[in-house]
């Protein structure tokens, strides 16, 4: 049972860098279900229902992530750049090439030319500019700001070329643009409009333009006839709703009432495999975890951090949260990773965390905090719950926060226990920007030297080898200063009928509109 406060929200989403084109199931009990085989069919209006509707269509406010309005982004911008399949690295697609030859101190973006925007305006250096500097700007509040910011300045070349230099060496900067709004850019004409006319009449050079837009109802995207990759798109278009609901979500596509949605529970995910539908999951690293402020009591105490570490039982924590389906998140990288080290991050040892809350009832500071969640994630403040009931010497209250409010709390560490996510398959940015003490988003409040210098040492490295034994050390050190307990890998799934072809994400779980297709 629930204890304290009550409001509404959604959990925070992560980052990664890996792309999944849709080519089979998860390994999930049920057996995988594929699409339809064959070249891709014309026409058609593909009907998807996501979790969060956007304020605005402005490209910058847009959330680039499976939680979000990625396949809104995606439909009305395109992308600049994508992740390869295979590799995990980014590749081009607006954008020809975004390459260094300074270890990452610079960039060059060539784009590809004659590139246009929906308003018939170019789509040039000069407009990846404007919307590259906009995004900087810390009075705009995008979403992406903290990516935006490594850019120190930014340099038209020529029509199709763009110098970007870097406020630090990031040598996977090309990661920071697929994982978040800088991929996308839009009109300077059409932005410097306004924020109302804007959202009229968004102009962008995706596959798809807006068609109409009923708030709190459906948001209609019909298809671009000057989109530079012929023949694509296949749709006609794209009508999408929202519930912040996935059984809701997962129920409109078992009853006919849509084609695709985005699912970000493991046992909703395990119900669509069931149901017979595709499910098509990234494949990602590090992941959610139960994330400690250690910036001010109890958690700044390592001893209650670890004495609640060592109480989880994560085994028992998944069959309530998940039914048994989540994939655990055990190690910071998965096997497949390059990085992958053996490092357990979580070890469940209950008469140890017995001993640590009593010691903590000696010194007089039993402990007792509060466990800040979000819409749709009550299960798990609902199992920690359950899980610490049985110790004796610790309290757990649980306060539920409104989606709207996630960037408030972890941005100004107003709780003592929350949710987050550092979900990954490389480290960079997401590894850094979750844990490096002068990050902005550390919203643990971690400041440890000898973490700080593997970070940065793995984020600066070009060679394999060295991040990976930096890395190590990173994983190493977490584990020891338990700034968190990492409960699962992040569930970035797309869930379709098996009428739908050309399934395919990148980034956080970012699904692509121009290669949908309908089967008919």
């Amino acid at each position: 049972m629930f204890r304290g406060p009550r409001t509404l929200a959604a959990s925070a989403a992560g980052a990664l860098i890996f792309l999944l084109a849709a080519c089979g199931g998860t390994g999930g009990a049920a057996p995988a279900v594929g699409g339809p085989s064959g070249d891709p069919v014309k026409g058609g209006v593909l009907r998807a229902v996501l979790l969060s509707e956007p304020r605005n269509l402005d490209p910058a406010i847009l959330q680039n992530n499976n939680r979000s309005q990625a396949l809104v982004g995606n439909a009305l911008y395109g992308t600049l750049l994508v992740g390869d399949p295979e590799t995990g690295t980014v590749r081009s697609d607006m954008a020809k090439s975004f390459t260094t030859a300074d270890q990452g101190n610079s960039f060059v973006l060539t784009l590809r030319p004659g590139l246009k925007f929906a308003d018939g305006t170019p789509l040039d250096a000069a407009a990846v500019k404007f919307n590259w500097d906009r995004q900087r700007d810390t009075a705009l509040g995008g979403s992406s700001l903290q990516d935006a910011q490594v850019v120190a300045s930014t340099e038209v070349e020529n029509a199709t070329t763009l110098t970007v230099r870097l406020n630090r060496p990031t040598p996977r900067f090309g990661s920071n643009v697929t994982l978040s709004s800088l991929n996308w850019v839009a009109s300077p004409v059409a932005l410097k409009k306004g924020r109302q006319a804007f959202d009229a009449a968004p102009a962008g050079a995706g596959p798809f333009t807006l068609k109409s837009w009923n708030r709190g109802g459906t948001l209609a995207l019909t298809r671009n006839a000057s989109y530079w990759n012929k023949p694509k798109p296949n749709l006609d278009g794209i009508d999408i709703s929202f519930s912040s609901d996935s059984t809701q979500r997962l129920n409109s596509l078992q009853a006919g009432g849509a084609d695709v949605t985005m699912i970000e529970d493991w046992g909703v995910a395990e119900k669509a495999r069931v149901a017979r539908l595709q499910v098509e999951t990234q494949p990602v690293g590090g992941g959610q975890f139960i994330a400690f402020n250690l910036a001010r009591a109890p958690f700044d105490d390592a001893v209650a951090r670890e004495a609640v570490s060592h109480a989880i039982d994560l085994k028992a924590f998944d069959l309530a949260v998940n039914q048994g389906h989540g994939e655990p998140a055990d190690t910071l990288f998965p096997e497949s990773s390059p990085l992958h080290n053996d490092v357990q991050l979580h070890t469940y040892d209950k008469e140890k965390a017995q001993q640590l809350f009593d010691r903590l009832a000696a010194e007089g500071k039993p402990l007792k905090f509060t466990f800040t969640t979000f819409q749709g994630s009550e299960k798990i403040a609902e199992a920690l719950q359950t899980q610490l009931s049985p110790y004796k010497n610790v309290t757990v209250e649980v306060k539920v926060a409104d989606w709207a409010d996630t960037g408030r709390v972890l941005g100004t560490h107003d709780f003592d226990a929350t949710l987050a996510a550092a979900s990954l398959q490389d480290a960079d940015p997401a590894l850094p920007r979750a844990f490096l003490s002068t990050s902005p988003r550390n919203s643990v409040g971690i400041k440890d030297p000898r973490l700080d210098a593997a970070l940065t040492g793995g984020s600066t490295a070009t060679d394999t080898a060295s991040r990976k034994a930096r890395y190590e050390t990173a994983a190493q050190r977490l584990a020891e200063l338990v700034p968190g307990v990492f409960y699962q890998r992040e569930p970035l799934v797309a869930v379709a009928s098996t009428k739908v072809g050309g399934l395919a994400m990148y980034g956080a779980g970012s699904l692509l509109a121009d290669s949908l297709w309908l089967d008919k």
